[in-house]
This record gives structure tokens, C-alpha cells and sequence, in this order.
């Protein structure tokens, strides 16, 4: 990675995919810092905004999982310029948006631009190799990650600064559509600067793009099993939907009844994709093979991490100011910190995982770390000094981010042909994670009692998900510093640019 600032070659590609996920992330969190104007101006209630926070993650499950299967057959190129170029037009709704339930139906074709992170792993992990993909892919994640901290730091003063198009009301409209312009003319130029795989490698795809590829029939039955709750948070958010009015009990059942279809669907598809394995007309030679509970072990450890982040960051400044008897504006800067260790902390997760020996203790290590920051940080209350609360909010963060770059560390290790499909599947327990959360945490006690249950129970998550990954994850193929030293990257040291 000594080259990283040329610009040129595979860092090139890095920093070029990096910036489009900022970018989705930008266009996926660009209410959050607007919302109090837009709350206004509609004369939208407290229910009514936290629903809207809940479907702003509510479709980004799904998506991950059905881009994570376009990507695999179509690459990431063509991919991710697609997606970009996509969310110009939820951003454009979105902004002109007149009632609630336009909000609702905007933002929940919004949530689907979210999965853009999972295309990026794979084009990261077709240009760099095992040996220096853990501090590859947590760059990606974690500078791209940065974009949630962007739009929080951005986008009010991009909205004040259109004032003067809006007879000098905050203009929240023009701002969110903006983010998807931006992001459109992004996608154009992202498609006509890169390239899939560096030159002389073929993009492997898999034999089936409707359903993920197992390697053994028992991991065709924990495929479907694990696939349960992908399909039931759907109906978590629809019983949400149903709670504010939005939708009525008759119209909740319909939903049940299209999501059991949906999951009867998505089932059909991996039984075609792996029919030849179910029949016995295939065997996997066991080079060849991969064992699916790598990849559940994965999935926890994202419910513990990303899924955790997603739910922190939605109210982290008013546990600040319940908590700590913060000032709106200081609780806001301190919250900051915790999305800003996004560029040092998931990297570095990478990192450690290239550079020590074990892979699955890094991961274990740094979960176990997130539990504990998050009950430490539980424990604490008025009275502490600000640098002390400083400290622990770094701390949890670090740890938390540091266990997701150390987690996708692994993904693109498991079985690379797939990688897609992997990484949208790990993707999108985090965000059954941060739906889960969120969904218990409006219903705690309101207040500080109630913030502090939320971190109890994402700390006794995390230190379960710590000890599971810790005694039955096992060690992936680039874990260890005595692999052979592949040809490319011998020539890279040399010349300071692999391709």
C-alpha cells in the first residue's frame, strides 16, 4: 500500500470506488441533519420521524442482497454507476415531497440506495490480494463509511446556504436533491474512469446468479434457515408501518402473505442454483468447498457492529444531552467523534487482521471490545467531564468499526467467485440489526433510562456474537504471514504500482 496517494493503477480504482460510496452514504443519510426544518414545515409528529428513520433502513435489506447477485454477474463497474445514477431520482422525490406518506414512500425507495457498499468489496478485492485485503477493504469502508459524518457536517450549511431561493427559509429541498445530482454525475464518471479486474484477470462469476452457491447439502438447509429473518424484519417495519396509520391491519396481512411468497420465491431460487449439489449429479472437490456457517458467523458479527453504529448514530446527540446535560450544539460535536473514527478505526481493523497472525481472533477481539465499551459507556452520566466523555465515545467507535473492517476482512476470503452475494448477505443482517434496535428502543422507557438499556443490550449482543465468532469461526485461506508472497506483489514492491 505504498503507493496509495499516486492515483494511478489498482489505488486509483481504491480511491475512485471509495468516493462512490461516500457518496451513497451521503444520499443515504441527507435527512438526518435537515430534519428538524423539514419537520417544520409539514408539521410532522415524533412517530411519524422515527418511522421515517426505520424505513430509511427498511428496504437497504433486501437490496443488498438482490445487488449483491447482479454484481456477481454483471460486475462492479457497471453496478455501481447504475446505483448512483438511481439515486437522483428517490433524492428528486424525496425533496418534493408534500405529506407524510410521500415522505414514507421516497424514503423507502431511498433505503435501497444503502447497498451500494456492497459492490464495492468485490471491486476492492479483485484489485488487491489476500495478503493487504483486510487494510484495502476497511479504507474503502471506512472513508467511505465517512460519508454519514459528511452529510451531517454539510448539508445544514448547504441548506442555509440556498436560502436565498427559498425567500429565506432553510431550503432542506434543493439541498437533499442535490446529493443525488451529484451523485448521478458521479455514477457517469465513475463508469468511463474504471474497469472490473486489473489487465489478464477474468471476473469469475458464479453458475447461477439467482440464489447463493453452497457447497454442501446441509449448508443448503442453514442457507434457508438464515435467510428467515432477512424476510421477517420486512414485516417488523410493516407492523411499524401499521403502529402510525400508515397502513391498516388488513393491509398488514397482505404484506405477511406477500413476504411468505417472497421467501417461497427466494427458496425456489436457491434450490436452482444448487439443484445439481441437492440431486447428487455434483460434487465439490474439497478445494472447491466452503462451509456457510463462516458466513453466519460473519452476519453476527455485522448485527453486532454495523448493525449497532446504525442504531447509535440515530441517537447518540440526545442520549448527550439527557445524559450528560449537554448543550444541543456541544452534544452534536461530540456525537461527531463517533462516525469520524470511521477513517482511522475501520481501516486499522483491516490492518491488524493482515498483520497478525489470526484472522478470527482479530474479529473476536475487537467484538469483545465493542461489549465492553458499550457497557462501560452505559455507566457513565452527568457529572463526568467532557474529555472523559470524549475518550469513551472513541473508544466504543473504534472498537465497533474496527471489528467491521476486520469482519469484511474475512468476507472476500470465503469464497471469492461469490463474494457478492456474501458481503450483500453480511451487509444485510447489519441492517436487520440497526432495524432491530431501533424498533426495541422505541419501545424502552423515553429517556435516559431507556438510552442506557439500549447500550446494555447492544454491549451483552456484542460479547455474545464475541464468543461465538471466538470458538467456531475458523481461519480463512490469507490469514497467516507465512503465505508464499504471490508474484504481483513482489513486482508491486519493486515498482510501487501492482498493474
Amino acid at each position: 500500500m505504498a503507493g496509495l496517494w499516486s492515483f494511478s493503477g489498482r489505488y486509483k480504482i481504491l480511491h475512485m470506488t471509495w468516493i462512490a460510496f461516500f457518496l451513497t452514504f451521503v444520499v443515504w443519510f441527507n435527512f438526518a441533519p435537515l430534519a428538524t426544518a423539514a419537520r417544520m414545515e409539514l408539521g410532522l409528529t415524533d412517530e411519524q420521524m422515527r418511522t421515517i428513520a426505520i424505513c430509511n433502513v427498511a428496504l437497504t435489506v433486501p437490496a443488498r442482497i438482490i445487488v449483491g447477485m447482479i454484481l456477481d454477474r454483471f460486475g462492479p463497474r457497471l453496478t455501481y454507476s447504475c446505483l448512483l445514477i438511481y439515486a437522483a431520482f428517490p433524492c428528486m422525490a424525496f425533496a418534493l415531497a408534500q405529506t407524510f406518506e410521500q415522505m414514507v414512500y421516497a424514503r423507502l425507495a431511498l433505503s435501497i440506495v444503502g447497498c451500494g457498499f456492497v459492490i464495492g468489496i468485490r471491486m476492492v478485492a479483485e484489485w488487491f490480494d489476500s495478503r493487504e485485503i483486510g487494510l484495502a477493504e476497511g479504507i474503502y469502508g471506512g472513508w467511505g463509511n465517512f460519508g454519514s459524518a459528511g452529510a451531517a457536517f454539510t448539508m445544514p450549511s448547504i441548506a442555509i446556504g440556498l436560502a436565498f431561493l427559498s425567500a429565506g427559509q432553510v431550503n432542506w429541498r434543493l439541498a437533499i436533491a442535490l446529493t443525488g445530482i451529484v451523485a448521478a454525475v458521479y455514477g457517469v464518471i465513475y463508469y468511463f474512469s474504471v474497469t472490473d479486474t486489473p489487465p489478464g484477470k477474468v471476473y469469475q462469476r458464479p453458475p447461477s446468479s439467482a440464489g447463493m452457491e453452497v457447497t454442501s447439502q446441509r449448508d443448503f438447509w442453514f442457507l434457508l434457515i438464515s435467510n428467515i429473518p432477512l424476510v421477517g424484519v420486512l414485516g417488523l417495519i410493516a407492523w411499524r408501518l401499521t403502529n402510525v396509520g400508515f397502513i391498516d391491519r388488513q393491509a398488514l396481512i397482505w404484506v405477511a402473505i406477500a413476504l411468505v411468497a417472497l421467501y417461497a420465491f427466494q427458496a425456489y431460487n436457491i434450490w436452482q442454483a444448487n439443484k445439481p449439489l441437492m440431486t447428487g449429479a455434483l460434487r465439490y472437490p474439497a478445494s472447491d468447498r466452503y462451509k456457510f456457517s463462516q458466513v453466519f458467523n460473519l452476519e453476527l458479527a455485522y448485527v453486532a457492529t454495523f448493525g449497532s453504529e446504525l442504531a447509535v448514530v440515530s441517537m447518540l446527540p440526545t442520549y448527550f444531552e439527557r445524559g450528560f446535560g449537554l448543550t444541543a450544539t456541544l452534544a452534536g460535536a461530540v456525537a461527531g467523534m463517533y462516525a469520524f473514527m470511521n477513517i482511522v478505526a475501520r481501516p486499522g481493523g483491516g490492518w491488524i487482521s493482515d498483520k497478525i497472525g489470526s484472522r478470527k481472533w482479530t474479529l473476536a477481539a475487537t467484538i469483545g471490545g465493542t461489549g465492553v465499551a458499550y457497557l462501560l459507556f452505559s455507566m457513565l452520566g452527568q457529572g463526568i467531564p467532557i474529555v472523559l466523555v470524549v475518550l469513551m465515545t472513541m473508544l466504543a467507535s473504534f472498537f465497533v468499526m474496527a471489528a467491521e473492517g476486520a469482519t469484511y476482512a474475512i468476507v472476500p476470503l470465503v469464497k471469492p467467485r461469490i463474494t457478492g452475494q456474501i458481503a450483500g448477505n453480511v451487509g444485510a443482517y447489519g441492517n436487520v440489526g440497526a432495524v432491530v434496535y431501533l424498533t426495541i428502543y422505541s419501545l424502552l422507557p423515553q429517556g435516559v433510562a431507556g438510552d442506557r438499556l439500549l447500550f446494555q443490550m447492544l454491549g451483552c449482543v456484542a460479547l455474545v456474537v464475541a464468543f461465538c465468532n471466538a470458538f467456531t469461526l475458523k481461519e480463512v485461506a490469507g490469514s497467516h504471514a507465512d503465505e508464499p508472497v504471490p508474484v504481483a506483489a513482489a513486482a508491486q514492491a519493486e515498482s510501487g504500482d501492482r498493474y
